[in-house]
């Protein structure tokens, strides 16, 4: 068996950690022990284990408390209660969180090792399924979910005033155009109103023509930095520190591409379609 299997054990009883370490030090486990199950998250934050083996009454958080938290976090990580205050309730909790097995002192040498060697039979197929999983559905761990939600959350608060301030400048605008559909609909109905209809659709875009183009040149920068801000959040998550640094490096210049670059574009567009409202008008003419 390889040394590398991590085994940690929950119990306030320190007699209880050195009895699994004595046992399964000598089959190739190294055994790591905490006091609580505050202490027990704290080093699973630090280290992958293999398999828990947790007492249940203990200060604080509950043993059965401690094995929900960790399959709400790690669900491919064995965990097997150990207590001599056994009960059917504790029993049918341990098993609805997904508690691989439930122990009851006093333990034997035997019953140790059988049930660490039984808990990581299970380890296997479930970490395939998790491993599938990963790869099917590009899920990732809690604590990189919890990053990456970090991440965004801080993109989102510097993007809010930008955001804001694209609404107060376009909602406005989509209202009139909204106005200006329906008076063009009233319009339409009348036989005499089709000729007018046409002048003032070519007037209307002539005159909103500068906004719309005014709305471009100050919108696109901010979706081109959110896009950054995105592209970004995910490389600090998932790429080599290298990279990540590179990466960091150039966002200025990369936004200041998009600030200088996407109010030409805006300018472009406002020139084309002042240029066809201009051309409209003459044809009606």
């Amino acid at each position: 068996m390889s040394a590398l299997r991590q085994v940690l054990v929950v119990d306030d009883d320190p007699v209880v950690g050195k009895s699994f370490n004595r046992v399964l030090s000598q089959k190739g486990y190294v055994v790591v022990t905490a006091d609580n199950a505050a202490q027990a998250l704290e080093k699973m934050r630090e280290q992958e284990y293999d398999v828990v083996f947790s007492d249940i009454k203990m200060p604080g958080m509950s043993g059965i408390e401690l094995a929900e938290e960790i399959k709400a976090r790690r669900p491919w990580t064995p965990v097997v209660i150990v207590t001599g205050y056994g009960s059917t309730d504790n029993q049918a909790r341990a098993k609805a969180a997904g508690v691989s097995a439930f122990l009851n002192k006093p333990l034997s040498p035997e019953m140790i090792e059988e049930s660490a060697a039984q808990a990581l039979l299970q380890t296997a197929p479930v970490a395939a399924v998790a491993v599938s999983s990963l790869a099917a559905n590009e899920e990732i761990p809690v604590e990189v979910v919890k990053e990456r939600s970090r991440l965004v959350n801080i993109a989102l608060f510097l993007a809010a005033p930008f955001i804001g301030l694209v609404y107060a400048m376009a909602l406005p605008l989509v209202g009139m155009a909204m106005l200006l559909g329906i008076a063009g609909k009233a319009l339409a109905k009348y036989p005499a109103g089709a000729a007018t209809l046409s002048f003032l659709k070519n007037a209307g875009l002539l005159l909103a023509a500068p906004f719309i183009g005014l709305a471009y040149a100050v919108a696109l920068p901010f979706i081109g930095m959110g896009m950054l801000l995105y592209t970004g959040g995910r490389a600090l998550v998932k790429m080599p520190a290298a990279r990540n640094a590179a990466l960091l490096v150039t966002a200025p210049f990369i936004g200041l591409v998009f600030a200088v670059t996407l109010p030409v574009v805006g300018a472009a567009m406002l020139i084309g379609v002042g240029s066809k409202a201009a051309f409209a008008k003459a044809a009606v003419r």
